[in-house]
């Protein structure tokens, strides 16, 4: 069952370096959808980190988006773990 609890640090952080408003809601949207056969399929993990920069408005290339799925799937990076693959898509 995904943990749908996000830092309040690393969301100020990510609102404060896109200069936009991401709410704890938002997050937790997208967390719900997350499962672990989420990270398991390079397609729903693809979906997942172009939801992650949209909500974020960042953009996010195709490049950036292969860097996180190899980052993703070497380290296996918890499903429920929103926060550190949008602290990725941030480094970018």
């Amino acid at each position: 069952m995904p943990n749908n609890k996000f830092s309040k640090d690393a969301l100020n952080a990510i609102n404060k370096k896109t200069g936009k408003r991401i709410t704890e809601n938002q997050i937790k949207k997208i967390a719900g959808g997350v499962k672990p056969s989420t990270m398991q399929s390079e397609a729903q993990l693809r979906q997942l980190i172009k939801q992650v920069a949209s909500m974020a408005k960042l953009p996010v290339t195709e490049a950036t988006i292969n860097e996180i799925v190899s980052t993703v799937k070497r380290s296996g990076t918890n499903p429920s773990n929103l926060e550190s693959i949008m602290k990725m898509i941030m480094k970018k």
